[in-house]
C-alpha cells in the first residue's frame, strides 16, 4: 500500500458515517479514499477503509466490494440528509437486503449473526444496519459538521448532545479563529 496512514481527517465515527467521512475536503477539492485521495488506488483505498472498520479480517477488499460500498455510501448519504424522503429509504432499504441477521443460542446465551446473500455486501449492509442502530440511539445526534466548508459527519456522544464540528482541532478552531478576526477588525 502507498500509505499505512489513513488520510481522512476524521476516523473512528460509527461505520456508517465512517463510510460517509470516505469524502473529505482538503484545501478546497473533495477527496475520495476509493478515487486516488493521498495516492492511493481504489483498492488500497478500500482495504485502509475496511481496516479502520473494523471488518477487514471478514471481508475481501475486492471490485465487488468496492461497488457495493459505493451504493451504500450514497443510500447513507441521502438518508442522512432527509431521513424521510421515500427515495433515500427506498435506497437504503435495497442495500439491506442483501443480508439479514440469524439469531443462535449457545452455551454463552444468546447471539446475533449476519447473512448475506453475497459477501461482497456485507461491509455495505453492516454500514447501513449501522445506521439503523444510530437511528435508534438517536436520530437527533448524527450531525453533519457546522462547517460550510466540510462535508464530514459525526454521532454526537457529548454529554449535552451540543458538539457542532468534526474536530475541535480543524473545523472548530477555524471557527473560532474567524469569529476572534472579526471581532477585532470591527473594533
Amino acid at each position: 500500500m502507498a500509505t499505512t496512514t489513513d488520510p481522512r481527517p476524521l476516523i473512528g465515527e460509527p461505520a456508517a458515517l465512517d463510510l460517509l467521512n470516505t469524502r473529505w475536503m482538503r484545501e478546497g477539492e473533495l477527496q475520495d479514499l476509493f478515487a486516488g485521495a493521498a495516492g492511493l488506488t481504489r483498492m488500497e483505498g478500500l482495504a485502509l477503509w475496511l481496516a479502520s472498520a473494523g471488518l477487514a479480517d471478514r471481508f475481501r477488499a475486492d471490485a465487488p466490494t468496492l461497488i457495493h460500498l459505493l451504493t451504500a455510501r450514497e443510500a447513507l448519504a441521502r438518508a442522512v440528509a432527509d431521513p424521510v424522503d421515500p427515495a433515500a429509504l427506498k435506497l437504503l432499504d435495497a442495500v439491506l437486503d442483501h443480508g439479514r441477521i440469524r439469531l443462535r443460542v449457545g452455551a454463552e446465551g444468546t447471539s446475533e449473526e449476519p447473512e448475506f446473500d453475497d459477501r461482497s455486501w456485507g461491509p455495505a449492509w453492516t454500514a447501513a444496519r449501522n445506521l439503523l442502530d444510530l437511528l435508534d440511539k438517536g436520530p437527533d445526534r448524527i450531525r453533519k459538521c457546522a462547517s460550510t466548508t466540510c462535508v464530514l459527519h459525526f454521532f454526537d456522544t457529548s454529554r449535552n448532545g451540543t458538539r457542532r464540528w468534526c474536530s475541535m482541532a480543524a473545523c472548530g478552531n477555524r471557527a473560532k479563529a474567524a469569529r476572534h478576526y472579526a471581532r477585532a477588525r470591527d473594533h
